[in-house]
């Protein structure tokens, strides 16, 4: 993936290093796969400990600080993070503008190392990246890069942007009202039929995540090259629900699936790159997942 208009203003960027251990309802995207295996090797609900309910882990008094982003412009993990940000907010600022009519709210990103507070209570770095709707903050631990590319086989610069930009993704279904839909029905639907939504919301972030890609390239804001799609695709692939389950336990349960299958996300992924098409990416319509 090649840069060939990159913005590097850090303008919505944090860094923070410390922090508490309390998760309430944060979205987990791609990032909370350490704990969604961690769940299943103990047999646990991954929803109760990607903290989509409000169970609480007592706090740790720990202190937090507060940085800013530097080496802004070097070839690295913050580099990228920011500028997937920047071009996440110039392609969605678009979209909602010239589809919906709606002025667009950049959330903010914080990089952060080891653990972080937020609106939606503390997270580790175990956690990996994530979006919380009560701050409207994305939160990226660069260390999950390392895992992506080692653990999961899934190297690549648009494997890393995939992650970020599934996570935007999630802010954009907050802006949309989906994330409160979902939300809401949590206490009037059973376990597996929450799990089915929640596998919705994912996807559809998934499909967000190769629509941003798509509008970058016809924007011209990034060049893709052989391989690149591959490798975004190879990071999809390897946190489906199935896959992970596998390998965790030897065995899959679908009703527990909270993300969709490795094909899932591979298709959706690459229906959003494919399409560029906003309105082909309702997910919660569609009969195939049903």
């Amino acid at each position: 993936m090649k840069w060939l208009n990159p913005d590097d203003s850090t303008d919505g960027v944090e860094v923070r290093k410390g922090g508490g251990a309390r998760r309430v309802g944060k979205i987990g995207g791609l990032g909370a796969i350490v704990v969604v295996v961690i769940s299943l090797i103990l047999g646990k609900n991954p929803m109760e400990m990607l903290g989509f309910v409000n169970n609480a882990i007592p706090d740790q008094t720990q202190t937090q600080t507060t940085g800013t982003v530097t080496n802004v412009g070097a070839n690295n993990d913050s580099t990228l993070t920011v500028r997937v940000y920047n071009s996440c907010n110039t392609v969605w600022n678009g979209i909602l503008r010239d589809k919906f009519g709606k002025s667009y709210s950049r959330p903010r990103l914080v990089m952060f190392e080891g653990s972080v507070q937020t609106a939606c209570g503390g997270a580790s770095s175990a956690s990996g990246p994530f979006y919380c709707p009560g701050d409207r903050m994305v939160y990226i631990d660069l260390g999950f890069f390392q895992e992506l590319s080692q653990r999961f086989n899934a190297p690549g610069q648009l494997a890393k942007a995939y992650v970020i930009a599934h996570e935007m993704g999630h802010h954009i279904q907050n802006l949309l009202g989906m994330t409160d839909q979902v939300d809401a029905a949590r206490g009037r639907l059973s376990e597996a039929a929450y799990n089915k939504l929640s596998v919705k919301l994912e996807l559809q972030a998934d499909f967000y995540a190769g629509l941003w890609a798509h509008y970058a390239e016809q924007e011209q804001i990034i060049q893709l090259e052989q391989g690149d799609i591959e490798s975004a695709l190879g990071a999809a692939g390897a946190v489906g629900d199935d896959r992970l389950q596998r390998e965790a336990t030897g065995t899959t349960n679908p009703d527990s699936f909270t993300h969709g299958t490795s094909a899932q996300r591979i298709y959706w992924f690459k229906k959003g790159y494919t399409s560029g098409d906003f309105s082909q990416g309702d997910t919660f319509n569609d009969p195939s997942l049903n």
